[in-house]
């Protein structure tokens, strides 16, 4: 997933300056104040330099610096930007993007994001954030490598969610009595879900509450099937992607109770055949580690996206695991890898059922586990099962800003690495599930489903990911407001979700989208709870807004930078086959004038795109499979492909 999801962050190569190389990193996170007064937090590891008009923060790897830079008065957020540039970088040349405006928040009267052209040869993301505070304006900027971004995606989030202006002090729940949830509250839960999913142009949403034990709603708004207009219900299913991590853990929270595993057991001690890249970091590697999102080791996604089925066996997790090696230290950064969780929730069915093979093991290991004890009934790993019932259908956007039905076959490709995000569930299971971790492990009739040491040490912090945010095991805890909130989203095709256990509340909820949009509406359905539980500012419909107007002015920027059909000049020069050893096969088909990548368990209609640096890339549109860009070129007299993630780069040649 692309850092952009949670950052409003960027960056442009620039030159280190010399004083910031000069500069010693950081021994802890350390609260900081510019000259004029505007507060933020440094990260553990980056350098810190100061001056009169700007505060610089520069990565470990050198490749990336963060500045804070005073723009003074300004007649708007451009001017604003455009002063701060010329402090921060001034040879900075990249064309604006797009620039959406956010309502004040954290103590600042506005703000607005600004998105620059990059192209993929750059491997660069570019954008700025101007803040407003009276008349005068602060400028948040970034400078430096998308690799080294995506593995410090956490200390940028820090820098930006603690950035708050002078006297300002940030919205705190704790020591206040939660709010019951009535049925005034429980309706303007609803329409805030209606008006969300309306602006977002996610067609159903499927949620269920929960407070003191008692589920007080689990239905849905909206519909399952758009052509059929079948409404969302408390026992629709929708894909829960990485939302299927923690359940995962808690299979092994179990296993940890029987005595067949301990936490900090090495995981060759429990699974032999387990490897990590060489044989020294095999070694260090301990049972919480495969769930921790903390060893270094980058995503993969692009090699199951595009080189995997549902016929893949499951024994793929370990041989691609044992060809990665961690690109950060262990315990340093947060760093997400979906590998790792698949491999521990094989690990754990294997220990119960030895003798079958590692996916069977594990969905039975799961359906006896924890499925049906929690009376999760309609929780599947069989995709078909859960095609052929009461299911959403998933949609997004075209190109155009159009709702369509997307392509979902991608997601039949997480099914070999389902540990990590491939059941089905509804909002009545959901909610279960979030009421065992209430209970901290007792069902509702007083029984102890798993202990609470082993439940709770699932959210013991293992790396941080952003302002009083940390990752545990498969779950994630959230303390911005004083208050504790555990939760996990998850995201595939169509489909984005997440459940929150606001603990201080003994509350409960969970949120199903079938919507491409969705995953901007679910934190924001966190934010209405606590703002209905807590008296809290009324912020998350104005945040709906502005997100719904930034997703159209988005689209409305690169739409014509896309030329669909493709340039057929360019297209022409396409080879009609390209294979890359690690992501498979693209075949090349023409139909008129349109083109179409065929990856194998999806293809999609591509469009041509003249990036700013003169090179040519082909971009997948097909709504569910969009936004995969193929750059052009040759290699040794052969034509190529490239595509690339945060971290790798990989070249398709003809053949």
């Amino acid at each position: 997933m692309n850092f952009r999801l949670v950052l409003t962050l960027g960056c442009a190569l620039a030159a280190v300056s010399a004083v910031a190389a000069l500069a010693a990193p950081l021994a802890a996170d350390t609260p900081s104040t510019t000259a004029w007064g505007v507060g933020f937090t440094a990260p553990t590891g980056w350098s810190l330099t100061t001056s009169l008009g700007e505060a610089v923060l520069t990565a470990p790897e050198g490749d990336v610096r963060v500045g804070v830079v005073d723009a003074g008065a300004a007649t708007d957020a451009a001017a604003a930007v455009a002063a701060a540039w010329t402090v921060f970088d001034p040879k900075e040349h990249h064309a604006l993007k797009v620039s959406a405006p956010r309502p004040g928040r954290e103590g600042w009267d506005g703000a607005t994001v600004f998105e620059y052209e990059t192209s993929p040869t750059e491997h660069l993301v570019i954008e700025a954030v101007a803040y407003r505070k009276g008349a005068a304006w602060t400028v948040l900027l970034v400078s430096g490598g998308e690799a080294t971004l995506e593995k410090r995606e956490a200390a940028a989030s820090l820098v930006q969610g603690s950035l708050r202006p002078a006297g300002y002090a940030k919205e705190i729940f704790a020591g206040r009595t939660p709010h019951k949830l009535d049925a005034e509250k429980l309706a303007a839960l609803r329409a805030f879900l209606e008006d969300g999913a309306r602006r977002l142009r996610v067609p159903g949403v499927g949620y269920a509450i929960l407070q003191d034990g008692k589920i007080l709603y689990e239905g849905g708004v909206g519909v399952r099937d758009v052509k059929t207009g079948a409404p969302v219900d408390a026992h629709t299913r929708f894909m829960i992607a990485s939302n299927t991590k923690g359940m995962s853990t808690l299979l092994l929270a179990k296993l940890a109770d029987q005595g067949k595993l301990r936490w900090d057991e090495t995981v060759t001690d429990v699974y032999p055949a387990f490897r990590l890249g060489s044989a020294e970091t095999t070694a260090k590697v301990q049972m919480r580690h495969l769930v921790c999102a903390c060893t270094g080791v980058p995503r993969k996604d692009l090699e199951w996206i595009f080189n995997a089925s549902p016929n893949t066996p499951a024994s793929t997790t370990f041989d691609q695991l044992a060809a990665t090696e961690p690109t950060s230290k262990f315990g340093e950064v947060f760093q997400y890898n979906n590998l790792m969780a698949s491999a521990a929730g094989y690990i754990g069915g294997h220990l119960l059922h030895p003798d079958m093979e590692l996916g069977a093991a594990y969905d039975r290991a799961m359906q006896e586990q924890i499925f049906t004890p929690l009376g999760m009934a309609d929780t599947t790993f069989d995709y078909q099962a859960a095609l052929s019932g009461n299911h959403a259908e998933a949609y997004g956007d075209t190109i155009d800003g159009t709702l369509a039905e997307e392509d979902v076959g991608l997601n039949t490709e997480i099914l070999p690495y389902r540990p990590a995000g491939g059941a089905w569930s509804s909002a009545h299971d959901m909610i279960a599930y979030v009421r065992n971790e209430l209970t901290q492990g007792k069902l509702p009739d007083g029984q102890v489903f798993v202990s609470a040491t082993n439940l709770l040490e699932r959210r013991k912090p293992s790396v941080p990911i952003g302002e009083d945010q940390f990752y545990g095991m498969g779950l994630m805890t959230d303390a911005r407001y004083g208050l504790m909130v555990v939760h996990h989203g998850g995201d595939l095709v169509g489909y984005h979700s997440d459940w929150f256990a606001i603990t201080d509340a003994n509350v409960g909820a969970v949120i199903l989208t079938n919507g491409n949009n969705g995953y901007r509406l679910r934190g924001l359905f966190r934010r209405r709870l606590l703002e209905l539980l807590y008296d809290g500012k009324p912020e998350a419909a104005g945040d709906v807004a502005a997100a719904a107007a930034q997703v159209d002015a988005e689209i409305a920027k690169e739409r014509p930078h896309l030329i669909l059909p493709p340039d057929s000049a360019l297209a022409k020069n396409l080879a009609p086959h390209y294979v890359n050893p690690d992501l498979g096969h693209i075949t090349v088909t023409h139909a008129g004038g349109a083109v179409v990548f065929d990856i194998g368990t999806w293809k999609s209609e591509v469009a041509s795109r003249k990036n700013d640096d003169g090179t040519v890339a082909f971009v997948t549109v097909k709504p569910g499979d969009e936004g995969s860009a193929f750059e052009v070129g040759m290699k040794d007299g052969k034509r190529t492909l490239t595509i690339r993630d945060g971290q790798h780069v990989y070249l398709y040649v003809e053949g």
